[in-house]
């Protein structure tokens, strides 16, 4: 009751500014009164500070005027809201253009859309974490940054709308579309199913779709009636415009097939997808097509620096140095280089593409072999001397002229190895030692 007392006490003090016209027709025969046309210089007085007190920004924006509750508002402020926006979009309209008094205008047309917005979609306490359909969902406390709702396709006023981010695949929408997502995070399907679509574009045709959108149902044509119909490269299936922005991505089938890496449109879910798979080594390009290193020469000289790095390990293993210096964690962000020399990730691929894992990874194999071959004696003390020739340095398996024996691995100069028509001087004696192994034991 409090409240209703005030709130009448302050209407009959502050009349509403677009009632004028009623108030003129009582005034005094002697005085002017302004054409309905021409602007009410009042709206804009700054003779007295008194007088803009009594009138705090006549388009409807004292403070005291929305001083409500939240949730208590009627309908009445909101028509008096849009009353006085389509007054100020007048008088925009009637000023001098570029001139101070238009410009005060449309920063009060802005407040007031910012007031008629927050009435319409009054903020309220939204919990920080949310969970839905396996999406992890922060709420954003970004207020500047401008967004666009993945759901509804509008964009997100950070100022006065409540927004959240998936922490998995960094979907984005208003807190009012989460009740509404219908799409599981692909979070999920990267965890359990890592692996890529192979075939260039496997288009299926609008008609085995049922003329829908592949992702939320709803009708879609190629004349853009009653919504486009837009092709994803990567699965091949048409989406509507809500679920494909024609964003770009590098499709891993093109990349395999053909070493092409122009980006393509996708939709919405794939190139999410595409972004979380892209550092996964999942692509074994020997089985996919060993074709590709017949063609590509940087994928030869990857392939033997990376076998050159696996056969560094065991030495960085034994090595105390090594292991306090850790010197294996050069190669953190592509922990498969040294498990497997034969996985790669999309990442791996661009980068062999552009040049950069070359030289990073030749950077990463220089300090690795200086290491061994010239800084640490422990390391040096495990090389190999070639027992054909009996000459030359220390010999380590990854040298450029060496060769290693499969069976006992031992290391010999390449040379030596192929002109050689005996059998490895290594591998000769441990036979020679099994066989006079069951000798011993029966002479005892």
């Amino acid at each position: 009751m409090e409240y209703d007392e005030r709130l009448a006490h302050f209407r009959q003090c502050r009349p509403n500014p677009f009632d004028r016209d009623e108030e003129e027709d009582e005034v005094t025969p002697g005085r002017h009164t302004p054409p309905k046309h021409e602007v009410r210089p009042e709206l804009f007085s700054s003779e007295t500070r008194t007088q803009s007190s009594d009138r705090t920004m006549d388009l409807g924006l004292a403070e005291d005027h929305f001083s409500r509750p939240v949730g208590s508002f009627v309908a009445s402020d909101i028509e008096q809201l849009q009353m006085a926006i389509e007054e100020c979009k007048r008088l925009i309209l009637v000023l001098p253009e570029h001139s101070e008094k238009q410009k005060d205008t449309v920063v009060k047309l802005i407040h007031l859309r910012l007031k008629l917005q927050e009435l319409k979609d009054p903020e309220e306490d939204e919990p920080n974490l949310r969970v839905v359909l396996e999406h992890r969902f922060s709420k954003e406390k970004s207020k500047s940054v401008k967004q666009t709702c993945d759901k509804c396709s509008a964009i997100i006023w950070g100022l006065i709308q409540t927004w959240y981010t998936c922490t998995g695949c960094y979907y984005r929408c208003h807190s009012k579309c989460m009740n509404l997502i219908t799409k599981p995070c692909v979070r999920s399907k990267v965890s359990h199913q890592s692996e890529y679509e192979l075939s260039i574009c496997p288009e299926i045709g609008l008609d085995r779709q049922d003329y829908r959108c592949a992702e939320c149902r709803s009708p879609v044509s190629l004349r853009g009636v009653p919504s486009e119909a837009r092709q994803c490269d990567y699965t091949g299936q048409y989406y509507c415009s809500t679920c494909h922005w024609n964003d770009t991505a590098i499709i891993p089938a093109r990349v395999i097939h053909n070493w092409e890496f122009g980006p393509r449109k996708v939709c919405r879910s794939s190139m999410r997808y595409l972004a979380l798979m892209i550092p996964r080594p999942v692509l074994k390009l020997k089985e996919m097509n060993p074709l590709l290193f017949n063609f590509v020469e940087e994928l030869v000289e990857i392939r033997k620096l990376r076998q050159d790095i696996l056969l560094m390990k065991p030495y960085f293993l034994t090595c105390k140095e090594a292991m306090e210096a850790r010197l294996l964690l050069q190669l953190h962000d592509r922990q498969h280089f040294v498990e497997n020399d034969d996985m790669y990730s999309l990442q791996d691929l661009i980068d062999i593409s552009s040049g950069r894992l070359s030289c990073s990874l030749t950077e990463i194999h220089t300090t690795f072999a200086k290491h061994i071959k010239l800084d640490c004696e422990r390391c040096q003390a495990k090389g190999f001397v070639c027992e054909l020739c009996k000459e030359g340095d220390i010999l380590f398996p990854f040298d450029s002229h060496t060769s290693v024996c499969r069976d006992c691995s031992a290391v010999f100069h390449r040379d030596c190895y192929y002109d050689n028509s005996t059998t490895c001087p290594r591998c000769a004696r441990m036979t020679e030692r099994k066989q006079d192994e069951p000798t011993d034991v029966n002479a005892e």
